[in-house]
């Protein structure tokens, strides 16, 4: 082998493993946990809205109980939080 083969193959040889160990640092940074934040506190629920809901100005005609109002359910309850990630160090 000349000189000149011997450069270009000690070239490619260094490009190749850079490039993977690049790869490879990469794949081995998207392994690492992430520090997660800490979840809100939970605010007061609002208020149910009652608005459309009362029966006024709307004439029950042909309908018995004359008067009875429509059930008001209360909003389900919000959605546990996740825990957090727990990590060492």
């Amino acid at each position: 082998m000349s000189r000149h083969a011997m450069g270009t193959l000690m070239k490619t040889f260094v490009i190749v493993t850079a490039s993977i160990f690049g790869v490879a640092s990469a794949a081995f940074a998207a392994d690492l946990p992430v520090r997660q934040p800490v979840p809100p506190v939970a605010a007061a629920p609002a208020p149910v809205p009652l608005v459309g809901k009362m029966p006024i100005g709307k004439a029950p005609i042909g309908k018995w109980p004359v008067g009875k109002a429509p059930a008001v359910f209360a909003p389900p309850p919000p959605p546990a939080p996740a825990p957090p990630i727990v990590t060492r160090g």
